[in-house]
């Protein structure tokens, strides 16, 4: 899953970036509003972290303009400020969360968790396919209960197709949310990667839609 953090202060958003990063998330980073909405525009991401108080253009500005671009991606949004009526600017102009400084980076990562959950209509923390589970919340992912050990990227691939189980993700789609934006993007890796994972969960559930991309499916429902 790719993620964008829009944060003004280098430290915090360092520190951001490198939680998500570790998470097993994908992160591309902006220091001011007009970068931040930039990127928001033009990049496909799955989700946001924007602070509100930032540089040549506020958040609440960024994330209104999104909107109304159409531009549909969880929002949550960051700020200095606790009151609850910039709480309820805040939804209003679009978040989907909301988180007041200072807050526990364990904090955020559950909360875009839940948010990257409910955008694909998922409600629990684990991803079930067949004998495959993913705990989106230890990174961790077994077949029949057995532990699988998979590459930072593997799991990256994984983590997306599950979070889309049942539906045909192309190549283009996969290298979109799998890389960021200073990535020398290859969608021939995408197919190595898809045979590593194969050959490792021993099962599967992965079906190859012939020019379309990739389906994950339950052992013996392939289309």
């Amino acid at each position: 899953m790719r993620l964008l953090v829009v944060e003004d202060d280098p430290d915090l958003n360092r520190q951001l970036a490198t939680a998500l990063t570790e998470a097993g998330y994908v992160v591309d980073r902006a220091f001011d509003g007009e970068e931040g909405h930039y990127l928001g525009e033009t990049e496909p991401y799955d989700a946001v972290i924007l602070d509100i108080g930032l540089p040549r253009m506020d958040g609440l500005s960024v994330l209104e303009s999104w909107r109304r671009a159409g531009r549909a991606m969880p929002v949550l949004m960051l700020t200095a400020r606790d009151r609850w009526s910039d709480k309820v600017q805040a939804f209003d102009a679009g978040a989907d969360d909301y988180v007041a400084k200072p807050f526990h980076l364990e904090e955020v990562l559950a909360r875009m968790r839940a948010l990257l959950r409910r955008s694909v209509g998922h409600a629990k923390a684990e991803f079930l396919c067949g004998p495959v589970r993913l705990d989106s919340r230890t990174g961790r992912v077994t077949v029949d209960g057995a532990p699988v050990k998979l590459t930072s990227h593997e799991y990256r691939l994984l983590a997306y197709l599950m979070h889309h189980t049942g539906r045909v993700v192309s190549r283009t789609e996969l290298v979109e949310h799998l890389y960021d934006q200073d990535f020398d993007r290859d969608s021939n890796t995408i197919e190595v990667f898809v045979g590593r994972i194969r050959k490792k969960l021993g099962v599967d559930v992965i079906q190859t839609v012939r020019g379309l991309g990739y389906l994950l499916t339950p052992p013996g429902e392939a289309r």
